[in-house]
Parts: structure tokens; sequence; C-alpha cells
């Protein structure tokens, strides 16, 4: 991993690294190079709860593999109860694209940054980095991604805050390599999964769904009769919609 210069300069001048922990490879990976890197005291791991459709032992897992206490924070709804994905596409009645990733923005970027933000300011500083667990190699799209750049949105009120992608440019192989050379292991899932997110996630390969469906019946079923109750499903087929039990070939026992 190289480092750029800029961001020995906010090490000096005292930045707070906040290193956004999904559980999943990429974040684990990045976590062990950071800790090389960043001074302890100006590490702070956050993890943003999805509720029912996160992976069993995702937290617990973050929690063994880290030095620094995990601040887990969630998505508010205005009467104060937990937005979740299921309640959102409930009451939308659709199930989030690939072009509208809503439950990535209600249900953990926005999170997390309200935690920055509260938490600079209980510390007195003004200076943040997000750091994210995103790689060039993932998608097309990801590889246009600047791996450094200021968050304006973010940048106000005396405030500065930058988004950082550590491990931008490690391949897959890499990032599993890290995570034994720090003489840990993968969350279980990657057993047979080739990705950790939302355990049944819209951009997630058949095999993982098929796995996501086999270790996770109940909350299968709960997508699968969603699916039929909301009259929406979450995948097509030559653009014809198709429900997830055929779309991964597995039906609801």
């Amino acid at each position: 991993m190289r480092i750029p210069d800029k961001i020995f300069e906010l090490i000096n001048q005292g930045a707070v690294f906040y290193v956004s922990h999904s559980g999943g490879k990429d974040s684990q990976a990045m976590y062990a190079m950071l800790v090389k890197v960043i001074p302890h005291a100006q590490i702070v791991v956050v993890h943003a709860d999805l509720g029912a459709v996160e992976w069993p032992g995702v937290q617990q897992h973050i929690v063994e593999n880290t030095q620094h206490p995990m601040n887990v924070v969630q998505a508010v709804k205005k009467d104060g109860q937990q937005k979740t994905l299921l309640g959102m596409v409930s009451e939308r009645g659709k199930w989030p694209s690939s072009s509208c990733r809503q439950c990535t923005s209600d249900l953990k970027r926005d999170p997390i940054m309200k935690f920055i933000r509260h938490d600079l300011k209980a510390r007195g500083s003004y200076l943040a980095v997000n750091c994210i667990g995103i790689r060039a190699t993932e998608s097309t799209a990801r590889a246009k991604k600047e791996p450094l750049k200021l968050n304006v949105r973010e940048s106000k009120a005396g405030r500065q805050v930058y988004d950082w992608m550590p491990i931008f440019d490690l391949a897959t192989n890499e990032v599993f390599q890290v995570i034994r050379t720090a003489g840990q292991e993968p969350f279980w899932a990657y057993e047979k999964n080739e990705r950790l997110s939302c355990v049944f996630c819209i951009m997630g390969s058949i095999n993982d769904l098929k796995h996501g469906a086999e270790k996770n019946q109940e909350l299968y079923r709960t997508y699968v009769e969603l699916e039929k109750q909301i009259g929406h499903t979450m995948f097509q087929r030559k653009r014809q919609p198709v429900s997830l039990e055929e779309y991964i070939g597995v039906s609801v026992s």
C-alpha cells in the first residue's frame, strides 16, 4: 500500500481516521494495514448496523479482529425507530437497484457521516479522514473513483473531511494475503462467498445469493414473501422481472 504524502500531512495535523468496517475482506485488510501507519489514538472504527439483513456474526468478527472499540451506527427514522432495508422496501414498494442504491446511502454512508460529524465535535477536532475499503478491480465504475479527495459536501462549518480508499490498488488475492499476514482469517462466509454485504445483496452473484439462502433460510423466506407482497422483484432476466426463487434456483422449503 502506497501512502500518499497528503495522508502523512493529515496524520501530523492530528486528523482522526474513521475506518468504515463492514466485516468484509476489504475492510479487514484495510484496517490491518492502517494500524501499521496511523497512530493508535487517531483511529476510530465505525460499523453501520444493517439489522436483520446483515450476515450473523459480522459484528463479533470485527471485534475479534480489531484493536479499537467498535462504534455501531444505525440509520434512524424521524420517529426514532431504526430504518431498515426491508422496511424501506415495504414502504416504497420497490427494491433498490444498481442505479438507485438507497441502501448504501441511507443505511451506510449517511449514518457514518453523521457519526463522524458528532464525534469530531465531541473531540474538539476539525479534521477527519473517512477510510473506505473500495478497490479499483471491483467494477468499472469504482475504477474511475479518486482514491483520495476532499469531501466537499461534509467540509463546512470549519470542518474538513477527506475520503480515502487505502486499498484502492490491491487485487483480491492481495487482500486475502494481507489478512493472513496479520494472523487473521476472513469472515466465515467467504468459505463459499465471493464478496460480503447484505445476505441478499442486489449486487450479489448467484453463488453468494444461494449461499445466503442456504445459511439464512428464514431471512430468505422473508425476502421471497416481500417480493410477492409488493409485486416487485429484486432481479430481472432479459429485462423481464424474475423472482428471487427463480433467479437463484432455490425454492422456499
